[in-house]
């Protein structure tokens, strides 16, 4: 299967990659932003296409998304006003206290991927793959060395994939008793070398 992966996306693909974002991560974020209709229109609402590699048939069919993040966004970054528009000034206030656990802060020596996620009709087909590569190449082309990446104890399958494409396990969080709101014990920081540094790499601001 052909396969072409780039930058961003269409409006009208909002509804569709927040659906798949849903399906990906609402396991571990449906007690939170749960229930799935108002989570995935809260999603729609917040996609940052700046932040986004899409993979994409030749027939121009959404495959999959790997999101990324940096000082000036993330795929998925909306603000405490925007929850509230969904959830309400009180079910907006825990749900950011909760999600803030989850965040990992962007650095200058390593490119944060923010997620990967693949249609379920392409899985198996090696589009994760490919956004991994994709990533590492957007790495590359940005100036940073490494690209880091969180995986939790639960998704064994997308480490294994992350170790055969070279990603190196690194520190353990341990969630302690938020594992029983998000469902899983422990997330492990990942590491994959890119390539020496570009001229061009930037500072934190």
């Amino acid at each position: 299967m052909a396969v072409i992966v780039s930058h961003g996306f269409a409006p009208n693909e909002r509804g569709q990659i927040a659906t798949m974002y849903w399906e990906a991560f609402g396991q571990k974020l449906g007690r939170v932003m749960g229930p799935a209709p108002r989570a995935i229109t809260f999603i729609e609402r917040v996609l940052d296409p700046t932040h986004a590699l899409c993979a994409r048939d030749t027939a121009g069919i959404l495959l999959g998304v790997a999101g990324f993040k940096t000082y000036e966004g993330a795929l998925v970054a909306g603000t405490w006003r925007d929850l509230a528009r969904h959830y309400g000034w009180i079910g907006s206030t825990w749900r950011v206290g909760l999600l803030a656990m989850l965040e990992r802060d962007t650095e200058n020596e390593r490119f944060l991927m923010d997620g990967v996620f693949v249609h379920e009709n392409a899985r198996g087909k090696g589009v994760g793959t490919l956004l991994l590569d994709a990533i590492c190449d957007e790495a590359r082309a940005r100036g940073y060395k490494e690209v880091r990446l969180d995986v939790i104890d639960t998704n064994p399958r997308a480490r294994a994939l992350y170790e055969r494409k070279g990603f190196v396990a690194g520190d353990d969080q341990e969630l302690g008793p938020l594992k029983y709101i998000f469902g899983f014990k422990s997330a492990t920081t990942m590491i994959r070398i890119t390539s020496r540094m570009h001229p061009s790499h930037g500072r934190a601001t």
